[in-house]
């Protein structure tokens, strides 16, 4: 049943990358990283596993590169609309964007937690890749210290995504479905653990861990 509910969209998405390569990563990584639900853990690891196994053209390191640069656009994106709103005028009308006031409090209440370091943190965790580029623009954080940790956080994830989608195509070659199985509940455990322990305490904080002061 999955399987012939996603097959037209994995078989778009493979055509679209024989087609457009890099370009359509770099795209869909810009979307996943400005105010667009589309998960970056869709979008390297298959790319790469294509790309690994010759499905595609498109180098590993092309995929990387291209993954990185579009996840610094997104944020930038993000960074530059919350800088040049301002705070008053994303509560009120950020939702129209998909920013909702919960989401700028909890944002918020991450950067006064981890301060300009939360920046490069969250590039590598889920829940808060999305997110962290409007309490940095609305405190006008330097941008190209903001630019600097997105790039450096943004190409890691890149990396490990791609890793874990070249692990993955490997064993589903070899037939070797139960490692497959085991691996992704591995990794959905231990991101459960990290959004829960980094993310989730901190964007829910009260009010009175966002007024504590910022880390420089």
């Amino acid at each position: 049943m999955l399987k012939h509910l996603f097959q037209p969209l994995l078989a778009w998405y493979q055509t679209a990358l024989e087609t457009g390569g890099y370009w359509v990563v770099g795209l869909l990584m810009t979307c996943e990283s400005s105010v667009l639900p589309i998960p970056s853990e869709s979008i390297i690891p298959l790319a790469a596993s294509w790309s690994h196994t010759g499905k595609i053209s498109v180098s590993l390191p092309a995929l990387v590169l291209a993954g990185t640069i579009g996840s610094w656009l997104g944020a930038t994106i993000v960074y530059w609309l919350a800088r040049l709103a301002g705070r008053p005028l994303l509560m009120r009308y950020g939702k129209f964007v998909l920013i909702t006031p919960d989401k700028i409090q909890r944002s918020e209440n991450w950067m006064a937690h981890y301060g300009a370091a939360g920046v490069f943190i969250a590039r590598l965790l889920p829940g808060a890749r999305q997110l962290v580029g409007v309490p940095a623009g609305i405190a006008r954080m330097d941008y190209l210290k903001f630019s600097i940790f997105t790039l450096l956080g943004s190409a890691i994830w890149c990396s490990v995504l791609a890793g874990l989608g070249v692990k993955i195509g490997a064993d589903i070659s070899k037939g070797e479905m139960h490692k497959v199985v085991l691996f992704i509940l591995g990794v959905v455990a231990v991101l459960g653990v990290l959004y829960y322990f980094f993310v989730h305490r901190h964007m829910t904080a009260g009010k009175a861990d966002a007024g504590r002061p910022k880390a420089e």
